[in-house]
């Protein structure tokens, strides 16, 4: 078989690293260049002035500011739509290859509950043993941050 130097750690924990920086680069990437990043930046400037105006009208009780509140509210629902359709493209856009990814390529290459790493810190004496599956998720959260910051994809800009 092709894929037997999977079989072994380190190699296992490798490419399982590799594999998960590719996919949070490419996915981060894909968000970057499929979302408009000004736009979302002022429909969320936009929001939070609504939920600020809202907050202030219920604490002060000031019938005119709770009027104005109640008549923009479907225009911020219509914009809070919008800002999660835009957040939604890249999920759409790379559901299949992830779903073959787990469920096609991986099972057949190295099996998802097989040990591909382990850390020297565990519970006791004993080594804390991963699966692909956790192993994965342990990296891609951590290449998902780095890439989230690295092309300015959090709510906070650029």
């Amino acid at each position: 078989m092709a894929f037997e130097w999977l079989n072994f750690i380190p190699n296992s924990t490798l490419f399982i690293l590799s594999l998960s920086f590719a996919v949070s680069f490419a996915t981060s990437l894909s968000n970057r260049l499929l979302t408009n990043r000004e736009q979302l930046r002022a429909w969320n400037k936009e929001i939070s002035q609504w939920r600020a105006d809202s907050l202030k009208a219920r604490r002060t009780d000031d019938k005119k500011l709770m009027a104005k509140v109640k008549k923009q509210e479907r225009h911020v629902m219509q914009l809070q739509s919008k800002m999660m359709w835009q957040s939604m493209k890249t999920s759409f856009l790379w559901f299949i290859p992830l779903l073959l990814m787990w469920y096609v390529f991986l099972p057949q290459i190295i099996g998802i509950a097989e040990i591909v790493a382990y850390l020297p810190w565990g519970w006791g004496s004993e080594e804390l043993l991963l699966s692909v599956f956790l192993w994965y998720l342990l990296c891609s959260f951590f290449a998902s941050a780095l890439f989230t910051r690295l092309f300015g994809l959090g709510m906070g800009g650029d």
